[in-house]
Parts: C-alpha cells; sequence; structure tokens
C-alpha cells in the first residue's frame, strides 16, 4: 500500500501569499504603528478633551470601531474551518508518525514548563511591588467592589473528584456541535486524532479528503488577504473606541498594577528571547523583527485567533519553520499556549487578595500555580476570556469574585498586551520544535 503523503503534499500557505506578503513588503508593521498612534490620540481628544459630549463619544467610537468589528469578524467567520484544515494538512505534511509522536511529547512539555514559569514571574513581582497596598483609599471603609457581571456557572473549576469527568468530555460526542459552540480545545483534539487516523489510511481514501482540505484552506486564506485590507483602519477604530471607554483616569487610579503586569508580560518577553538565543540557537534581534506585524496586530485586536493566519505565514516565510511544524503548531498553540494570560491572572490574583487582606500562603501559591496552568490550556482565543478564568481562580483561594470589578476598567489594556506576549510565545514555540524536531 502506498502511504497517502507520498502521493500528496498537501499546500502550506506559501501559495497564498501573493497579496499578503506584499502588504508585508510595503511595511504593514509601519501602518499599523501608525494606526495604533492615531487611534490613541484620536480617541483621547474626542474622550478626555470634552470638544464633545460624553454620550456623543461613546457613539463616535461605535462607528469608528466599525471596521474593527468588520475585520474580527471575517477572521472569527474562517477560524474553525481554518483551524481544522490547518491541522490535519499539517499532520499531513510530517514526514511520519514518530516525528508526530517526538514532537507532541516535547511540545506538552514546553508548554507545561514556559507557563509554570509565566505564572511564577506574575506571582513573584506581585508579592515585590504589592500594588495592592496602593489602592487602599479607592475601597469605602469594610465595603467590597460592585458585583460584575459574570456568569457564575461558567466560572466553577472542578474538584479533585470530578476531573476524570472534566477530561473525558475534552473528546467531542458531536464534532459538529462543538464547531458550531466553537468549543476550540475539542476541535483541536479532534483535528489531531481525525488527521492522525487520516494519513494512516490507504491512499486512495485518504487523497480526496486531503485536497478537500487544503482547498478549504486556501480559501480561508483568500478571506484573509480581504480582511488585511482593513487591518490598519481597523487598529485605528478600535484603539480610538478603546481609549474612549477607558480613559485616563482608570489609568492613573490603577497605575501600579498596570506596571507590574506590564512589567511580568516584558520579563516573559525577555524568556522567550533567552528560549530563541540557547534552544532554538537564533538571533533575538532578528526574531522581534520578523514578529513585529504579528505583535502589533495581536496588541491591537487582543484575539490570538484573528492572528492565527498571519501567524502562521510569518512562521513559514520569515521564521522559515516547515509547514508540518508551523500548520499544526500555531493553532494548538492559540488554544492551548497562553503564557501571557496566565502571568496576568498570577499577577491579578495576588492584587487582589493583597486589597482584601487575604493571606495567601505557600499552599494557596502553590494552588493558585497549578490551577492557572490547567484553566489557561484550552481558554478561548478571543478577547476578555481572561476575567472568566480568573474569577475561578479567585474563588478557590477564598477571594472574593467581586474584586474584579476593580481591575475591569483596565484589563482592555491588559488584554492587549497580554495577547501579545501569548502569539509571541506560539512563534517561540515554532521555532524551537522547528529545531527539536530535525
Amino acid at each position: 500500500m502506498t502511504h497517502p503523503l507520498k502521493l500528496l503534499h498537501p499546500k502550506n500557505l506559501k501559495s497564498f501569499t501573493g497579496h499578503l506578503h506584499g502588504l508585508i513588503r510595503t511595511r504593514l508593521w509601519l501602518k499599523i504603528l501608525v494606526a495604533m498612534v492615531l487611534g490613541i490620540t484620536g480617541g483621547l481628544i474626542i474622550g478626555q478633551t470634552g470638544l464633545v459630549s460624553q454620550n456623543k463619544a461613546m457613539l463616535l467610537g461605535s462607528w469608528l470601531a466599525l471596521p474593527g468589528q468588520v475585520f474580527l469578524g471575517l477572521i472569527q467567520m474562517i477560524v474553525v474551518p481554518l483551524v481544522f484544515a490547518s491541522i490535519i494538512t499539517g499532520l499531513a505534511a510530517s514526514e511520519d508518525i514518530e516525528q508526530l509522536t517526538r514532537m507532541g511529547s516535547r511540545l506538552a512539555f514546553y508548554f507545561v514548563i514556559t507557563t509554570v514559569v509565566a505564572i511564577i514571574i506574575g506571582l513573584s513581582l506581585a508579592l515585590i511591588i504589592r500594588p495592592g497596598g496602593f489602592i487602599d483609599s479607592m475601597l469605602p471603609q469594610g465595603a467590597p467592589p460592585p458585583q460584575p457581571a459574570i456568569n457564575e456557572e461558567s466560572t466553577e473549576f472542578p474538584t479533585l473528584i470530578n476531573v476524570p469527568d472534566v477530561v473525558s468530555r475534552l473528546l467531542p460526542q458531536n464534532p459538529l456541535g462543538a464547531m458550531v459552540e466553537r468549543e476550540m480545545l475539542q476541535i483541536v483534539l479532534f483535528a489531531i486524532i481525525f488527521g492522525a487516523a487520516l494519513i494512516s489510511t490507504a491512499s486512495t481514501y485518504a487523497k480526496p479528503l486531503l485536497e478537500l482540505l487544503a482547498s478549504i484552506q486556501e480559501v480561508c486564506m483568500t478571506i484573509v488577504r480581504f480582511a488585511m485590507l482593513l487591518a490598519p483602519l481597523a487598529v485605528f477604530g478600535m484603539l480610538a473606541q478603546t481609549t474612549i471607554t477607558t480613559g485616563l483616569d482608570a489609568l492613573v487610579g490603577m497605575a501600579v498594577y498596570v506596571v507590574t503586569v506590564m512589567a511580568g508580560l516584558l520579563v516573559m518577553l525577555m524568556v522567550y528571547l533567552l528560549i530563541v538565543v540557547f534552544l532554538a540557537r537564533k538571533n533575538p534581534l532578528w526574531f522581534l523583527q520578523a514578529v513585529r506585524e504579528v505583535q502589533l496586530l495581536a496588541f491591537s485586536t487582543s484575539s490570538s485567533a484573528a492572528v492565527m493566519p498571519l501567524s502562521i505565514q510569518v512562521a513559514e516565510e520569515k521564521l522559515n519553520v516547515r509547514p508540518s511544524t508551523s500548520q499544526l503548531l500555531i493553532p494548538l498553540g492559540a488554544t492551548v499556549n497562553m503564557n501571557g494570560t496566565a502571568l496576568y491572572q498570577g499577577v491579578a490574583t495576588v492584587f487582589l487578595a493583597q486589597v482584601y487582606g487575604v493571606e495567601l500562603t505557600v499552599a494557596s501559591l502553590l494552588l493558585i500555580v497549578v490551577m492557572t496552568t490547567g484553566a489557561s490550556i484550552g481558554s478561548a482565543a478571543t478577547p476578555g476570556v481572561g476575567m472568566v478564568i480568573l474569577a475561578s481562580i479567585l474563588t478557590s483561594v477564598g477571594i472574593p469574585a467581586a474584586g474584579i470589578a476593580l481591575i475591569i476598567g483596565v484589563d482592555r489594556i491588559l488584554d492587549m498586551s497580554r495577547t501579545a506576549i501569548n502569539v509571541t510565545g506560539d512563534l517561540t514555540a515554532c521555532l524551537v520544535m522547528d529545531r527539536w524536531v530535525k
């Protein structure tokens, strides 16, 4: 029996790069950077100078954000078929099953270790800087902060006895239902199992499906080309709306907390650069230059899923990662590799513990590390999901989830920053895994 891999090498994403690569050559990163500056400046002028009323400023911000909503809508529309097709074609582009097994075990180890490192960085900085000690005057004496609107059912963290049930439910009994509900971890697991079975099937049956999936991937990337035309305008409008909505007061009042999170994310970026140097054996400045478009777009959209197509393209075209690695790892990383989010949750948990006067013992800190690592695996690659995860962690260590109301005002800017770190981690992992499997 002839192996299907011998007959069909699935298309990687190089075939779609004509238009998108042209945008990159004309400095897409610079267009996005200029749009970011103009968006923040415009938002401050509209929302903070008093030139227009607050209601009119909010209305104007909504209309300015319309291109951004269209951009996100186009990307979100094709995320599920793109993830499914990319993972399977990535598996099919691998040399053999042994290579996949080797990469899978190393990838799981890498993701867990880097996530734990990120949480420890966040906890350490929060314990050293103690940002919660700077806002005592913001709380009425003896009165808890207002309760934010959070779905309590979605914040329950499984107890030890429920873990087997949770693990068993990771495999979708209804794959189409998982796709409709956008359960990304279930979709990824189904795609991996389906892809492994497909490449182990006789070529007569495997080849038509692989060709169909390659066509689906190509159509999805054509939609991405359309969406990328809107990217600078989308960045401008979304940042303008964010600045109008958030304003400067929230940032000033929570300055120490914001600085603590930002410092942690910067330290995590340094960790990634050290990984690039010592594990991937690459120049860190070359790496930063190669991934800047992805970082800027991730910062602007707050969504790892929104930049997933560009991440795959950059990994292949600029980082010279093989398609078999990039097309498998980027969708998987966008689902399970949330180191920026994990670091943020560590800082936020300690911060709110300090605000409420909750003493965190060594056992509590270890529990936070374990729970944050587990909760960040499989979290949706969409804006704001960190808040839902954080609520479950707070409750588990005796901190009122109502404290989220204190930090929700500055969450948008922190969400943008941690998303940029998340996608940087995915691209770093691509370099490391591509070298290790070779």
